[in-house]
């Protein structure tokens, strides 16, 4: 007879549902007195809200407006988005790769869940799931089709494995239409998504 270990495990007094369980331990934390709500909520709307994504739209924009700063940020990505302000934790590192005519760039950690929090905030679940993780480099393609992507068969994929070391941004292709569109417009067209590679950038 199978015994029960649920009353050994300390994991089975949270909730199942990740998010509840979220809530559970910060609920924990708060009454420990090791965690300040307020500060921790300022913290998520910053990230969600403030940084977000719009860090790494606007870099893109500038790349499609500016062709001095897309080739600067092509060589050096660190410099030029720390030049910007965009520099911290999860952000040292950056590389900008560019898809193209012929090429798609798409990005994964295999390993973990390494991201350019300071250009596109929080990652979101799926990017840290491993599902993901294992298929974006076996069925890229396949990968791209499930979020709504459909490339041309004679386009490339290239898959790029963030590290500790080094994160990526996706710079998408400027769509059709835009060239009268300002940096503030063009910004609107730039979704998380699209800078990861698991989208292209909206239409006007």
């Amino acid at each position: 007879m199978p015994h029960d270990h649920s009353h050994d495990d300390p994991h089975a007094l949270l909730p199942s549902d990740p998010a509840l369980r979220v809530k559970a331990l910060e609920t924990l934390l708060t009454k420990k007195g090791l965690i300040d709500p307020a500060a921790l909520d300022e913290i998520i709307d910053t990230y969600e809200n403030k940084i977000g994504p719009r860090n790494g739209a606007r870099v893109v924009a500038k790349t499609w407006i500016d062709p001095n700063f897309r080739k600067a940020l092509l060589e050096d990505a660190t410099s030029v988005v720390a030049d910007l302000g965009y520099y911290g934790r999860q952000g040292e590192h950056m590389v900008a790769v560019e898809n193209t005519d012929a090429v798609h760039n798409m990005v994964v950690c295999t390993l973990c869940s390494c991201y350019p929090w300071p250009l596109l905030g929080i990652p979101p679940g799926w990017y840290k799931s491993d599902a993901y993780r294992a298929r974006a480099v076996r069925e890229p393609r396949k990968v791209l089709a499930d979020f709504g992507v459909t490339l041309p068969e004679d386009m490339a994929v290239r898959v790029w494995d963030s590290t500790a070391e080094m994160r990526y941004l996706v710079i998408p292709q400027r769509p059709a239409g835009t060239e009268d569109m300002d940096e503030e417009a063009l910004m609107n067209l730039v979704s998380r998504d699209s800078m990861i590679g698991t989208a292209l950038a909206g239409t006007p």
